[in-house]
C-alpha cells in the first residue's frame, strides 16, 4: 500500500525558515499544510503540494475542498507584508535572539540545579523539566509538570510571560533587542531556583 507525507507546517511554516521545517531539513513530502502565520497572524491556512496532487481538487479534480475564509483578501495581504519582511537578515536575527535565550535558560537551570532540558530547532526552542532527551510526545508527558508551572509563575512575577504549557514552543520576534532578551534571562536566574522547590503544604 502507499501513502501520502503530509508535513504539517503549521507551527514552522515561514517562521522557522524561509522554506518551513522542509526547507531547514531538506525534505520532500507530498502535501504541506499551513496556518496563521501563512497570514501574518490573521485566520489563514493553506495546503499546497505538486501539480499531480493538487489537480485532483475541485474543480480541476474530484475532490471537494472548501473553507469559511479561503482566498480571504485581507490576510493575504497581511500575509505578504509579513513575508515581504522576512528577508535573510530576518531569519538570521531570529536564530541569533532563539540560541541567546536557549543558552542563557541552560546557563540558569544549570546554576540553578534545576533538572531541566531546552532544546532548540532553528529559532523555535522548548524548556523541559526532565533531564531526559525529549524526543516524542512520551518523552515529553514524562516531564515534571508542576516544576514548569512553579518557573512560569516565578517568571510571570518578574514581568516575563512565557507559554503557560509545559508542552508549548517558545516564539521570538524580531522587535525583541538586547533589553529585552537581558530580562529574560535575569528573571531567569531567580526563577530556575524556585522551580525545583515544591510548595509547602498548607498548615491548616
Amino acid at each position: 500500500a502507499r501513502a501520502l507525507l503530509v508535513l504539517d507546517e503549521v507551527m514552522t511554516g515561514f517562521r522557522l525558515h524561509r522554506g518551513g521545517a522542509t526547507g531547514l531539513w531538506s525534505l520532500e513530502p507530498d502535501l504541506l499544510t499551513f496556518g496563521k502565520v501563512l497570514g501574518g497572524g490573521l485566520p489563514a491556512a493553506a495546503y499546497g503540494g505538486p501539480a499531480g496532487l493538487m489537480g485532483l481538487v475541485a474543480p480541476e479534480g474530484p475532490v471537494y475542498q472548501a473553507g469559511t475564509l479561503s482566498g480571504n483578501p485581507l490576510a493575504t495581504a497581511a500575509g505578504l507584508a509579513t513575508l515581504s519582511l522576512l528577508d535573510d537578515a530576518a531569519y538570521r536575527h531570529l536564530d541569533d535572539l532563539a540560541a541567546t535565550l536557549a543558552d542563557g535558560l541552560r546557563d540558569a537551570f544549570a546554576d540553578a540545579g534545576t533538572r531541566a532540558r531546552v532544546q532548540r530547532a532553528g529559532n523555535l526552542f522548548s524548556v523541559f523539566m526532565t533531564t531526559e532527551e525529549v524526543g516524542d510526545d512520551e518523552a515529553a508527558r514524562r516531564q515534571d509538570t508542576a516544576a514548569y508551572a512553579r518557573f512560569f509563575h516565578a517568571m510571570l512575577d518578574r514581568g516575563v510571560y512565557l507559554p503557560p504549557s509545559a508542552f508549548e514552543a517558545w516564539f521570538v520576534s524580531t522587535v525583541l533587542t538586547d533589553a529585552e532578551v537581558d530580562r529574560v534571562l535575569t528573571a531567569a536566574q531567580e526563577a530556575a531556583r524556585l522551580a525545583d522547590v515544591p510548595a509547602q503544604p498548607s498548615s491548616r
